[in-house]
């Protein structure tokens, strides 16, 4: 059964070369780490010595120069051979924000050093314990000072930020009573992790192996140079970066719903109970089908999506949409997969409760379902704004 694009897919090379690395990183390497909570330091090492992890990086800074439909095959490829893209995918989306809206000097002086490996850039502060997905009601400050910012506050599930050299932090820079819009008066820094004092990580146990933490600033010193673009645009600047993000994270899902199919239909075919294969009933083979067709209308959602970030265009109803139904289909897809192997689905040899807990998490991060609804029904469907 061939879950992989057409022949025509510009992107078919990558994808066949992603997957031979990854097969050198089979089950038990992502077992043995979910045992201890670690980090796949060797993986991401191959992934950045190949040049995946720079893929979106303008050669001239000694990247791929890729489009954002090659780092989506990527992360596809990733997911559907049983990896884990989530110990890296951030220094994917968040390089939107940096190559849109980064001087000229903050270019030269990181992206070199990112694509070579030398440098990390995995971690993203905007959550906040008391703000959640209302980015703009984040209590994070940054006073300026001479030459420097002042930073006080805390974010929560920074994933990586115990992986990662520098960091995409959001922060007011003016308080929320003194802005004429709420989506005024943040900024974005990049915070160097490796020599800022006054940070604190505290890492957060999941139920997955997601690398999340904690993050506490006091009174954290960071240059001028640092922030990035206008100050008090912030927001903007990481709006224009998450449509990226949402395409980026539906084609994981998309590459957890084909590992989860490949081995559901593999399974019901050998699995034979009663006289006969399991895949023969259809209480079996059904949701088998449907969560397949659910990938496939996501997948269509989310390629028309990638076409249009990179023809320049407005692509927020199928970035929202494309992350809902991947998101929706992986779920599926593992449910189906779960059952059809019974008991076997929760043995952690079949690493299918592995997948299980990871694709969860997609249901509800980035963005969760209702905002994607809310964004539908009032910047689509024009109706009132719900909230």
């Amino acid at each position: 059964m061939d879950m992989h694009q057409p022949a025509a897919d510009p992107h078919a090379e990558i994808r066949e070369e992603v997957r031979k690395l990854c097969a050198r990183f089979p089950g038990e390497y992502w077992r043995e780490l979910d045992s201890r909570r670690g980090y796949p330091t060797e993986f991401v090492d191959a992934l950045t010595e190949s040049g995946y992890l720079a893929a979106l990086i303008p050669e001239e800074f000694g990247g791929a120069g890729l489009p954002l439909s090659g780092a989506a095959a990527i992360l596809e490829e990733i997911q559907a051979s049983g990896c884990n893209g989530a110990a890296c995918h951030a220094q994917m989306y968040i390089m939107g924000t940096i190559l849109r809206h980064g001087s000229e000097a903050q270019k030269a002086q990181y992206l070199p050093d990112i694509a070579a490996g030398k440098l990390r850039l995995q971690a993203f502060g905007v959550t906040e314990p008391t703000s959640g997905t209302d980015t703009t009601a984040l209590r994070t400050t940054a006073r300026r000072e001479g030459d420097k910012y002042i930073i006080n506050g805390q974010k929560i599930w920074t994933s990586r930020a115990e992986h990662s050299d520098l960091m995409l932090l959001l922060a007011r820079t003016t308080p929320r009573d003194q802005v004429a819009k709420k989506t005024e008066g943040l900024s974005t820094f990049i915070v160097d992790m490796r020599t800022a004092k006054g940070l604190t990580i505290r890492p957060i146990r999941t139920m997955m192996n997601h690398n999340s933490c904690e993050v506490f600033f006091d009174n954290m010193e960071v240059p001028a140079e640092n922030l990035l673009g206008q100050e008090g645009r912030g927001f903007r600047y990481i709006l224009d970066g998450m449509n990226a993000e949402r395409l980026l994270i539906a084609a994981e899902c998309i590459g957890d719903a084909k590992w989860f199919t490949v081995r559901s239909a593999a399974y019901a075919k050998e699995r034979v109970l009663f006289g006969r294969p399991i895949g023969q009933n259809q209480g079996v083979q059904f949701p088998i089908a449907k969560a397949y067709a659910q990938m496939r209308a996501a997948e269509a959602i989310v390629q028309r999506g990638l076409a249009k970030f990179e023809r320049g265009e407005t692509c927020g109803e199928e970035a929202n949409m494309g992350k809902m139904l991947a998101a929706e289909a992986s779920w599926a897809a593992g449910e189906a997969c779960v059952n059809t192997h019974g008991g076997f689905g929760f043995a952690e040899e079949y690493d299918i409760e592995r997948k299980f807990r990871e694709t969860r998490l997609y249901q509800v991060a980035p963005i969760s379902t209702n905002l994607i609804l809310s964004y539908i029904g009032e910047h689509v469907l024009g109706m009132p704004r719900s909230y």
